[in-house]
């Protein structure tokens, strides 16, 4: 009989050690100023520090040299699917989801005071650019926090090509929640399987069996291995992510991966969180053009 390995279970929180509703604690994001993760930051963490980087790469590493306390990682989009690189992130870094958040976000176009949508013949991706070199002949599309921000006008509402907008964020820290068996709560996992005929359908076949619902299942190329030989061919080797609604703290979904492991090439935890059924929209801007 194979025993099975604790490897995949995320340490305990310590107590008190990640409160995310406390002032002062530092959010790492990739963006910058007037930019629609900025105002999803704020939105949720309105006490917080926001720490904003180039890349969700230094961010994550400014975390891991505890130069911020959580990091927030956009992970999909109701109208354009999922953000790779964000998986391929998860990964590659020693981090565990505590949270999720959903933002529905109206998007605006903007021009300078004055400025007529006749007027326009280009249009920018961000408000600075327009903003600084007063561009008289241009728009740019983005919140209504950026027009307040850099001194523009909203020339039209709810410009994005789909309404609602919304995107999902993960909140990631360097140590893990401490679940508990009754809540709702959603499981984030990545696993490997070695190949053979219906081998993916017994592996999510553990969760049929406990009716686990899952939420969520994303394959990509394993990076550190992404070609397997089969025969005289080469095929893509894929790895899964996998999120289902169910505590780690609950007895079916610890089976449900005892059984996964067994057929498993590898398996880890990403996270046990809370999930969020709100969407958080940020002020209308409506109500600035009213």
């Amino acid at each position: 009989m194979k025993r099975m390995s604790t490897d995949f279970l995320p340490g305990p929180l310590p107590d008190l050690s990640l409160n995310t509703a406390r002032s002062n604690v530092r959010v790492a994001y990739q963006g910058s100023p007037g930019t629609v993760i900025e105002a999803m930051v704020l939105k949720a963490f309105p006490e917080c520090i926001a720490v904003p980087f180039k890349t969700s790469e230094k961010a994550f590493e400014a975390l891991e040299s505890s130069l911020g306390d959580i990091v927030v990682l956009p992970i999909e989009n109701s109208y354009t699917g999922s953000f790779h690189q964000s998986y391929d992130l998860l990964l590659s870094h020693n981090l565990q989801i505590v949270r999720e958040v959903q933002m529905d976000v109206e998007l605006c176009l903007l021009a300078l005071p004055g400025v007529q949508k006749d007027d326009l013949q280009t249009i920018f991706s961000h408000p600075q650019i327009i903003s600084k070199q007063n561009l008289r002949d241009a728009g740019v599309i983005g919140s209504a926090q950026a027009a307040e921000l850099y001194g523009l006008n909203i020339l039209e509402c709810n410009f994005q090509d789909a309404s609602p907008n919304v995107t999902r964020y993960l909140v990631l820290s360097t140590t893990a929640n401490l679940p508990k068996k009754h809540g709702q709560y959603k499981t984030s996992i990545v696993f490997g399987l070695e190949e053979g005929p219906g081998i993916l359908y017994k592996a999510l076949g553990a969760f049929w069996k406990r009716e686990i619902n899952l939420t969520k299942i994303e394959s990509r190329p394993n990076k550190g291995k992404p070609m397997r030989t089969l025969g005289t061919d080469k095929q893509f080797n894929y790895i899964f992510y996998v999120d289902f609604e169910a505590s780690m703290a609950e007895v079916r979904a610890q089976n449900a991966l005892r059984d996964l492991e067994e057929i498993a090439s590898f398996l880890r935890v990403l996270g046990c969180y809370s999930f969020s059924r709100t969407i958080r929209r940020e002020n209308s801007a409506r109500d600035q053009t009213e």
